[in-house]
């Protein structure tokens, strides 16, 4: 039970929680600042991606601050028309959420542009110094995306709750709603923006020249090592934010209904947060401390340190500090979600994994057998994520009701600060081997970055594993929150406008998909033509007698990118509230129904098939099957950029597309009948 006055000292450690992850990751920024960034040509080359990276920010930046000032006002527009539960705090929460969103990913992005040319110069110390360096940027990311989180959202809560009047609460749900659409636009833009770039850069690079990659006379290189800031660093910031803001918001907005406990169902998913920073601190210490031997096992064994950390604090926290020791094993059951779907994720697309050699072993036969092979396995890769996370639904809901599904979404996403950590490794990895590359430094220094960055790809299956099981859990929740502001007791399948709903929710997925998958095409087609024209027009840039025009390829995904990003963005908040408005609430919650079944489905197929024929590609040129230059390393070339918009632009945007539909039916169910 929680006694009297302790409300405003669970609410203090929250915040104060969120402001040691900000300090720390500022402390972290600090020392990576002080650090060496190379010679000069390196200088030059980090110099052309930051600018590049920066003027798509800036743009694209842009672009989601006029969506956000709409849908602002549309806020406080249907407040005025009669619907007192969307006061103006909702909006202002709303913009609380867009603007940390939108920090979290300008954040990240910079700390990895400046730990790229970092990462390369370390690396001709030897593999522990590059490896503390990528690694301190990633933890940059990590514990602003984990402080931002908890400290907005806890001082939303403060700024605008009243545990005495539940009604209040409905502010908070307005962060989430910003920190959904945000992430959304981020998602998609960043992963139009990486994947075009990526895809004209090997087919035209690695299959028609024959030039190695990240080799410094592609002139779709820089525009590719952008692309990695802007997506897979950028645009995962602000999805985990949006994940883990949404988890705390979909526990907070079902606790309000129930707050017979002096206000535990507030409070309780607030603590598990902070503890969740705790340990992912303790976690990032432990993976420092074994790094010298493996880095690879020192992040896997940091990551499971760091979920143990966590059990321990939840333990406590649910059982001695709440008196609840049955939410104990919901909290449970959502890490070991996280943790599970993450392990089932490597053994899926790890590289040397049996499903990775018998995608490249299917290249030396040709590509189509290579990405039918590649789908193939994504295809069945589903089944034993979605059993897993049934099971963890039906143990949370045992321990805890619709309450306990809530809170194992928190505890799934509690020790996000280390899993972004070794997530956004990868891509600063992977840039510091282009780096090195472009500036032409010793072969030893890009065995070094291969090293590291193979280490990340192995690696970053966690990172996927939270964010395709926060889909399903955060989104569930949502669910739940949205039926009970909605009055909805029973979803009757039996009911027509339910099935019309589940009918049109599953077909949305692929409907956002395809959407995705053609503007990557288009991006793509037109870089392809490019650096084509450049070759053939400039003959001296294969000589190495004249530089390419980077700039140009930059300006081409940058503009294909805001051109088509805004399509998905607005359709994920127009589409529920025109199927709520025009056909009623029962037909919403079908088409949320519909939506969360086929597209966690399909998020995770295209992760995976995806995952797996990038690293079949890895697999051959490490030297199996001939190894670089042979026809079997053409074919799973072209099979890698066949499954470069699954795992990059498709899939992780899946994931932010159901939650959001889900928080715009959250937010606006007052206005459906």
């Amino acid at each position: 039970m929680v006694q009297p006055g302790r409300g405003v000292l669970d609410f203090a450690a929250a915040l104060a929680a969120g402001v040691l992850a900000l300090a720390w990751a500022a402390r972290l920024a600090a020392r990576l600042g002080q650090m060496p960034a190379g010679d000069a040509r390196m200088a030059a080359v980090a110099r052309a991606i930051r600018d590049g990276a920066s003027a798509f920010l800036r743009r694209a930046y842009g672009t989601v601050g006029l969506f956000v000032v709409v849908l602002a006002a549309a806020l406080v527009a249907a407040g005025r028309l009669g619907h007192p539960q969307l006061t103006p705090a909702t909006a202002e929460a709303f913009l609380a959420g867009a603007a940390c969103s939108l920090l979290a990913g300008l954040a990240g992005m910079r700390v990895a542009v400046a730990a790229n040319v970092r990462t390369a110069d370390a690396a001709r110390r030897g593999l522990p110094a590059a490896f503390a360096v990528a690694f301190d940027g990633g933890s940059v990311v990590g514990f602003t995306v984990g402080g931002l989180g908890l400290l907005g959202v806890a001082a939303v809560l403060f700024a605008f709750g009243d545990p005495a009047r539940p009604a209040t609460l409905d502010a908070v749900n307005g962060f989430a709603l910003g920190a959904s659409s945000v992430a959304l636009f981020a998602r998609v833009g960043g992963g139009i923006f990486t994947k075009g770039a990526d895809v004209a850069a090997d087919l035209v690079g690695k299959v028609e020249v024959g030039i190695p990659e990240d080799d410094a006379r592609n002139p779709a290189v820089i525009a590719d090592n952008v692309g990695d800031n802007v997506g897979d660093v950028a645009g995962m910031g602000a999805d985990l934010f949006e994940s883990y803001a949404g988890s705390l918001v979909a526990a907070l907005a079902i606790g309000a209904a129930d707050l017979g406990r002096g206000g535990a169902p507030l409070l309780l998913p607030l603590a598990l947060a902070a503890l969740g920073l705790g340990a992912s601190w303790c976690g990032g210490l432990l993976v420092r401390a074994l790094s010298a031997r493996d880095p690879a096992v020192a992040m896997r064994l940091g990551t499971w340190g760091a979920g143990l950390v966590f059990l321990a604090g939840a333990w406590w926290a649910t059982a001695v500090l709440y008196g609840a020791p049955s939410l104990f094993g919901a909290v449970a059951c959502g890490l070991g979600l996280a943790l599970g779907v993450g392990h089932l994720t490597e053994r899926a697309t790890g590289a040397g994994r049996a499903p990775v050699v018998a995608v490249a072993r299917s290249a030396a036969v040709g590509p189509a057998p290579t990405v039918i092979e590649g789908l193939a396995l994504g295809m069945a890769s589903v089944a034993a994520p979605v059993a897993l996370a049934a099971l963890a639904i039906l143990g949370a809901y045992a321990f805890g009701g619709l309450y306990g599904i809530a809170l194992a979404a928190v505890g799934m996403l509690a020790i996000t600060a280390i899993a972004l950590a070794v997530d956004a490794y990868g891509p600063i990895a992977d840039n510091a081997g282009g780096i090195a590359e472009m500036a032409g430094l010793p072969s030893a220094v890009r065995a070094c970055t291969d090293r590291l960055d193979s280490v990340g790809n192995t690696t970053a299956a966690m990172g996927k594993g939270i964010a395709i099981g926060s889909a399903a859990l955060t989104a569930l929740a949502l669910f739940a929150a949205f039926a009970t502001e909605a009055r909805l007791r029973v979803v009757d399948l039996t009911h027509p406008a339910v099935v019309a709903g589940l009918l049109a929710g599953g077909a949305v997925p692929f409907l956002f998909s395809a959407h995705a998958m053609r503007a990557v095409g288009r991006t793509a087609l037109e870089m392809v033509a490019e650096v084509r024209r450049q070759f053939r027009e400039h003959p001296g840039i294969l000589r190495g007698e004249e530089p390419p025009n980077y700039a140009r390829c930059v300006d081409i995904s940058t503009r294909s990118a805001l051109a088509q990003m805004a399509t998905p963005g607005v359709a994920a908040v127009v589409l529920p509230l025109v199927v709520g408005l025009v056909f009623g609430r029962e037909a919403l919650a079908g088409l949320l129904a519909g939506a969360l079944v086929s597209g966690v489905s399909l998020a995770i197929a295209a992760a995976n098939a995806g995952g797996a024929m990038d690293n079949a590609k890895k697999y051959i040129e490490a030297g199996a099957f001939g190894g670089r230059g042979t026809p079997a390393h053409g074919a799973a070339v072209v099979a890698d950029t066949v499954g470069d918009p699954l795992k990059d632009t498709a899939g992780p945007s899946l994931n932010i597309l159901i939650k959001l539909m889900a928080i715009v039916a959250l937010v606006f169910a007052p206005l459906f009948r």
